[in-house]
């Protein structure tokens, strides 16, 4: 009877310690997967933060969104300074420490003032390495930020770096006024600093391909691309350009999408209201932008997802 009972006792212990193990097991999976999720948090503009748990990536972080001119850009409940074109560029630092605490790269699209006029500050105050334009790395450089966080691109790379790679992807950037926009303008040598806002030129346009360990993403600075550079490219997370220049493209939405192999999640990009600042409402670009991209991206792409950001909110991605 009591070889019974012992050999009862034990059986039971075993199969509980079976029990926990597979629990364990689960929530040590459980924990794997979101830490290895990928949360991106919009900043505005075509700025973005991309963690994955190994690496923080921003995207054109632009956060001060200056109150530029007095156009319809901008608001009456607006109370802080106007600031003009021929102005020296000011980064709210006060706001961007407020917002960003941490970097390991700083991807820049172009050089216009909405996309690179806070990497200089973000830059020296993360130590993170920027990969973007000559013309880009040159102004860094006028800001004081060293060689060795600067890797200056054309557009055709494709750089492995620890935890993710990079392929560099040349394109164009928006047709604005309509379709009259062009500037062929670059710094060739480090201009003086501080830029006017004005002096922040374009100076070529970039995508990016990043590539995670569970997920890669096809990034957007500009409602425009180069079709045959994209060929091949099947990113499973698309930060597509959305605004009113792309409705002076062929096809835009079509061709788009078709080029990325309909990703599986797409999330719009560049398409608010940058004069603004951050709690104001975008209703309007809502309506207006996102609403008629997402019902054509449902007709053109049924299995593809919308995902509509919202400022300094996170979208986590499993």
């Amino acid at each position: 009877m009591k070889q019974l009972k012992a050999h009862f006792l034990t059986t039971i212990m075993t199969k509980m310690l079976g029990v926990l193990i597979f629990l364990a097991l689960g929530i040590c999976d459980t924990a794997v997967a979101q830490q290895e999720s990928l949360r991106l948090k919009y900043f505005g503009a075509a700025g973005w933060e991309i963690q994955d748990g190994n690496l923080t990536v921003l995207i054109d972080p632009y956060i001060s969104r200056l109150k530029l001119g007095t156009g319809p850009g901008v608001s009456p409940k607006d109370k802080r300074k106007t600031v003009e074109r021929s102005d020296a560029y000011v980064s709210d630092t006060l706001l961007i420490d407020s917002i960003i605490t941490k970097a390991d790269f700083i991807l820049a699209h172009h050089s216009h003032f909405d996309h690179l006029g806070d990497v200089p500050y973000i830059a020296k105050k993360t130590g993170a390495k920027v990969i973007g334009t000559e013309t880009s790395c040159n102004i860094l450089r006028a800001y004081g930020i060293p060689n060795e966080q600067l890797y200056p691109v054309k557009g055709g790379e494709d750089y492995q770096f620890e935890n993710f790679s990079i392929k560099v992807i040349p394109t164009l950037h928006s047709a604005l006024n309509d379709k009259h926009y062009i500037d062929s303008r670059t710094y060739t040598e480090v201009p003086e600093a501080p830029l006017k806002v004005s002096e922040f030129i374009e100076g070529g346009s970039l995508m990016f391909l990043i590539r995670f360990k569970r997920h890669s993403v096809l990034t957007m600075g500009s409602m425009n691309f180069i079709e045959r550079e994209l060929l091949g490219q099947e990113p499973d997370i698309l930060l597509a350009g959305v605004n009113r220049s792309q409705l002076g493209l062929y096809k835009y939405n079509e061709r788009l999408l078709k080029v990325t192999n309909n990703p599986g999640i797409i999330i719009p990009t560049h398409w608010d209201n940058f004069r603004l600042p951050y709690g104001f409402s975008q209703e309007a670009g809502i309506e207006q932008k996102l609403i008629p991209f997402k019902e054509d991206v449902k007709r053109l792409s049924p299995k593809s997802k919308v995902l509509i950001p919202e400022h300094l909110k996170t979208i986590i991605i499993d």
